[in-house]
């Protein structure tokens, strides 16, 4: 699929890692629907970002916890931009909360976004892109190949990403296509200290933290590439293997 002039649908589109993908696609010259919920000043900013790029931009608005909201975002982002040729599935939450202190609430806040809104969010995805196809890229995480002690629900829940990309890798072919990214150290918590980093750093085989555009890189070659579906393309610098 020829990147520029496609339309694109990307969650968690105001902070962080949602963010620099959706710059990294308005740079390739795709229009883009900004998912946000809380992070409204950095979706706007987003949107500035787009229009200064010359591309389309719209600005949704959705607590995609709601399935009801998640499931009919996609369908908004079609209208708003004439049609979807893309979404792309990042919006989430990462808590570090030990087994012993789980508590139900904690499971349903972290599985009702990160699990359940992204599947609703490619439900409506793949009604909207039904006639004319399209790729769906789902963002899971290292997590969902490890075993964090102090992320249990957290590894769970991105697991069960994995999992879904396949499924509907296989429900949705051959129109659209279903991949997913699994990035390791890129974009690391706010208050974890140099320290931490440090250590990060030096067990990572290629000796560096990722950046955001070794996640936009994979995701340009997963929607581009159409032999590629049901794939989990981990981007971690080797941490698997350490």
């Amino acid at each position: 699929m020829e990147l520029k002039g496609r339309n694109a649908l990307v969650t968690g589109a105001g902070v962080r890692l949602g963010r620099a993908i959706a710059y990294g696609l308005v740079r390739r010259g795709v229009n883009v629907a900004i998912h946000y919920f809380h992070s409204a000043h950095g979706a706007r900013q987003s949107a500035v970002e787009g229009e200064a790029a010359g591309v389309r931009v719209a600005l949704l608005e959705a607590d995609l916890a709601d399935a009801a909201q998640a499931e009919v975002l996609a369908g908004r982002a079609a209208a708003a931009l004439g049609g979807l040729d893309i979404l792309v599935n990042s919006a989430g939450i990462m808590e570090r909360r030990p087994l012993a202190e789980v508590t139900p609430e904690d499971w349903d806040r972290v599985m009702n976004l990160n699990l359940r809104g992204a599947f609703f969010v490619a439900k409506g995805a793949a009604a909207a892109m039904a006639e004319r196809g399209g790729v769906i890229v789902n963002v899971a995480d290292l997590a969902a190949f490890e075993r964090w002690n102090g992320y249990p629900v957290h590894c769970i829940g991105k697991a069960g990403v994995v999992t879904m990309t396949e499924l509907l890798a296989k429900s949705l072919a051959p129109k659209i296509r279903v991949n997913a990214i699994a990035p390791g150290a890129v974009l690391l918590p706010d208050d974890w200290d140099a320290a931490a980093k440090a250590s990060l750093e030096a067990s990572t085989p290629v000796g560096r933290l990722g950046q955001p555009s070794d996640v936009v890189a994979a995701l340009t070659y997963l929607i581009e590439h159409d032999y590629v579906t049901g794939e989990t393309l981990v981007v971690d610098g080797g941490r698997r293997i350490r």
